[in-house]
């Protein structure tokens, strides 16, 4: 087990018997595979199938994403980027996924991408691959955390600002330092949630799923049923918005920082890949989690973005300041359709509130995603304090792990107080760390593990190849998409801080490892001998 290669000779989907005296039980495929790989079953494994798809689903949650990043949809190409875009994002999202899910069948851990990459990479590399993917893993998910959490408690701003009368009404607008104080409440609530056993949490995560889609179906038909400015079919599918205040003329640099809100919206499904080990038949199911969140959210994001489409008409407008949702662009959209026909916005501030819940239910399974990487990393010793991150309470929750993913959450959200371009450059490399940490493996798999990879249940074949380099390519594109200039001229004020983010991150995780980690950590450590 100390060897990527001899590992990589036992079959994926061969189930082991553990035989006590004269008794022996034929094990669960994914318990059975993660005796394999060296690790006992600590974690209570009680998530079925459409549990492991439901906390993934809810994750990707188009209403979260949709809804927070559509002003910069809105600003970008407006609805021609937001529908077409969709589906160039979705395509190439989903070869990422189906390479993810190829690999999570033949190493269905905890650890995911982390281990997925020291496997692959072959004994010399191991450590470094497990090191930088783990790494950029947990803190794209902790930067991915704190955005979404974030962007609820800024949510929840509007929401009372327009149940107060709106901005033009003299409506309550709340100081940043009641909405970090949101954002403080909303983690500890997450915190208790998760503290639970995960029974309670793969109940919860199908509810979120559940409602995620019934809010989809509901808003994109009710608010342009209500709205009484409506936008022609030609509108929605045709119109190109290339006026915005940003300085940017060429049309194809507009479309393709359009792209942005769908890509930012299509992350966050290696959710399921943390919680194989929590997951029935795991080598199957956790694949499935992955391709079908991925799938399913293909298509009710369309439905919501193009819903939504014939709601809009004037778009300056909606992106303007001086509007009563304050320039968050769907709260007003929502807002001003029921006030037109009804002469009051009720209708639409309870529209923010089911679409508030929803982000409410993508947050606390962030918090699970997270504090089950956490558990894993810690587990193989990569994290400072492994010891303690890794434990798991009476109920089998590494309920340590949980409380470090929400304080650490809260704390990268304290960079909004000084410098909210700070906080912004912080946030945005949430999707290019993760998606960085979903291509490593990928990338090792293509490359160093041609000859050695074997399978699992679910595999690509003789496509594997070929679907993993477009993969490996389309990461690379969007990261240097993420990493443009969105506004000129440039200056302090407008410039994209993300490269220099992204920089200083890598600065410090590969002087980590060159200084210090190169000396003691190995990579996976198993705990099982055979």
């Amino acid at each position: 087990m100390d060897s990527a290669a001899t590992e990589n000779m036992i079959s994926p989907s061969h189930v082991v018997a553990i035989t006590n005296g004269d008794a022996s039980s034929s094990l669960d495929s994914g318990h059975a595979r993660l005796l394999e790989l060296g690790y006992k079953q600590q974690l209570k494994r009680d998530l079925s199938a459409i549990s492991n798809f439901s906390l993934s689903f809810s994750v990707l949650s188009v209403l979260t994403g949709i809804t927070t990043l559509y002003n910069t949809g809105l600003n970008y190409g407006g609805p021609v980027s937001m529908q077409y875009g969709w589906f160039i994002a979705s395509g190439f999202t989903m070869l990422v996924a189906l390479s993810m899910a190829e690999i999570c069948s033949s190493y269905p851990t905890s650890g995911g991408l982390y281990y997925w990459s020291a496997k692959l990479a072959g004994p010399t590399w191991a450590p470094f691959a497990s090191w930088i993917t783990g790494w950029f893993n947990i803190i794209g998910q902790w930067a991915g955390s704190t955005s979404v959490n974030f962007s609820l408690a800024q949510l929840i701003q509007v929401i009372i600002l327009l149940s107060t009368g709106g901005k033009n009404g003299g409506g309550y607008e709340a100081s940043k330092y009641v909405v970090i104080a949101f954002h403080g409440g909303i983690l500890f609530l997450l915190g208790i949630i998760n503290s639970l056993p995960i029974s309670v949490i793969s109940f919860l995560g199908q509810l979120g799923a559940i409602w995620n889609a019934l809010g989809v179906f509901l808003l994109m038909i009710l608010i342009p049923s209500v709205a009484t400015e409506r936008a022609s079919v030609k509108f929605v599918f045709t119109h190109f918005n290339d006026k915005n205040d940003n300085g940017i003329n060429s049309r194809p640099y507009i479309f393709l920082l359009g792209l942005l809100m769908s890509q930012y919206t299509l992350s966050g499904y290696d959710a399921s890949a943390h919680l194989t080990e929590e997951t029935k038949g795991a080598d199957r199911n956790g694949p499935k989690g992955i391709i079908s969140s991925v799938g399913i959210s293909i298509i009710v994001g369309w439905g919501y973005i193009l819903g939504i489409a014939f709601a809009v008409t004037d778009i300056p407008y909606l992106l303007s300041e001086s509007n009563d949702a304050g320039g968050y662009a769907i709260a007003e959209i929502f807002y001003l359709a029921f006030k037109r026909r009804y002469g009051n916005g009720i209708g639409g501030i309870i529209c923010l509130m089911i679409v508030a819940v929803s982000i409410f239910f993508c947050g606390m399974t962030l918090v699970t995603s997270n504090s089950r990487m956490a558990y894993a990393f810690s587990r193989d010793g990569a994290m400072p304090l492994s010891s303690l991150w890794h434990k798991v309470n009476k109920q089998e929750v590494p309920i340590y792990a949980v409380w470090l993913s929400v304080f650490i959450s809260f704390c990268m959200a304290l960079t909004s107080l000084g410098s909210i371009v700070a906080f912004e450059a912080m946030v945005s490399i949430a999707v290019i760390v993760l998606y960085i940490a979903y291509a490593l493996p990928i990338i090792f798999r293509v490359t160093l593990a041609q000859k050695h990879f074997v399978p699992g249940p679910f595999n690509l074949g003789r496509y594997g190849i070929i679907i993993g380099w477009v993969s490996v390519l389309w990461v690379v594109f969007i990261s240097i998409l993420f990493s443009l200039p969105v506004s000129y001229p440039i200056t302090i004020q407008t410039l994209n801080y993300t490269p220099v983010a992204l920089g200083c991150l890598i600065i410090l995780v590969v002087s980590y490892w060159i200084l210090s980690a190169r000396h003691w950590f190995k990579g996976p450590i198993t705990n099982v001998k055979h």
